[in-house]
């Protein structure tokens, strides 16, 4: 449609944009300097992402008026990277008794409290599988803290020292004698503490709820947010500041929310920010600590971080 010459109209359209890390991955790899840029980079990007077109600019000869400024971080389970940790070998194989899983020299299986015959399992596992073992040892109401691995996975080697040449130990027949390998919480917690530094997950999602406090207030309570228009300093304050007034909220302590999900729960301008036509503006959340830097720079996604400038877009009428 054509424009209409001469008259502008004033709607209330928040713009936003967003850091996301995807699953499986960390955010020194999707921002590896100590500033997170908002409206910066906007290409490639979807509608949840973002609703700019254009970096650091508004769409055609807008104008805004910024009149609260948010910001938005998800609570969603975190997934773990693939990545190998520490072999470990020698691992008893006992069934749900606690009996232990023998062969004879043939390979037939059965169970025995002696050593003779003993199967025994070598086993490598991925940070994302020791974290699901984590989750399952610290879920459990004894006071052994234990997770069990099942022998028929494919990072699973059983062996026994009594089996003749060219015998291999029967993986269904352990499985079928209810065969499994237990492992203790401090084995596992062990494992991800051998990876290097920058691969281990921070604090907030090795031991969550805990007093280790959450992902979401290790971002707000460690960082300083800048919105600049023009080049110029509009307001810069810990990014405790600007809550976000969004997302999931529970009093049963299922959901972190950083502020009360109300749209009205947020930090508000005293007087309008004005954004001119074609001018550049951002959002900078800078991350001042270098050890801070290096934990948060360990988390895991899924995670977004939004930022949104809430306020009046007046564009031409169409």
């Amino acid at each position: 449609m054509a424009i209409v010459q001469g008259i502008r109209e004033k709607v209330h359209l928040p713009i936003y944009d967003s850091l996301s890390i995807p699953a499986g991955q960390q955010l020194r790899e999707a921002e590896p300097s100590s500033i997170l840029k908002f409206f910066v980079n906007v290409q490639k990007k979807t509608k949840l992402e973002t609703n700019l077109q254009s970096a650091s600019l508004l769409p055609h000869y807008n104008t805004f008026e910024a009149r609260a400024m948010r910001v938005v971080i998800s609570d969603l389970p975190p997934h773990f990277s693939t990545v190998k940790t520490e072999r470990l070998t020698g691992l008893h194989v006992t069934n749900r008794s606690g009996v232990g899983i023998v062969v004879t020299s043939d390979g037939v299986v059965s169970t025995a409290t002696t050593d003779v015959g003993a199967v025994t399992a070598d086993i490598e596992l991925g940070l994302d599988q020791v974290m699901e073992l984590i989750r399952e040892a610290r879920n459990r109401k004894d006071d052994f803290k234990r997770a069990y691995l099942h022998v028929d996975k494919p990072n699973v080697k059983l062996t026994s020292t009594i089996l003749a040449t060219g015998k291999t130990v029967d993986v269904l027949g352990v499985d079928s004698a209810g065969g499994r390998i237990q492992l203790s919480l401090w084995e596992l917690e062990g494992l991800v503490s051998e990876l290097e530094e920058k691969e281990q997950p921070p604090s907030a999602q090795l031991s969550p709820n805990n007093g280790a406090g959450t992902v979401i207030g290790k971002l707000i309570y460690n960082t300083v947010t800048t919105l600049y228009v023009g080049e110029k300093i509009m307001i810069q304050m810990p990014t405790w500041f600007f809550p976000g007034g969004a997302g999931p909220y529970s009093e049963g302590g299922h959901f972190t929310t950083h502020g009360k999900p109300s749209p009205t729960a947020t930090f508000r301008f005293a007087e309008p920010i004005f954004i001119d036509k074609q001018q550049n503006f951002r959002v900078e959340l800078e991350i001042p600590d270098n050890d801070t830097l290096k934990e948060i720079q360990r988390i895991y996604g899924p995670l977004n971080i939004w930022v949104v400038l809430d306020g009046y877009m007046t564009r031409d009428v169409q």
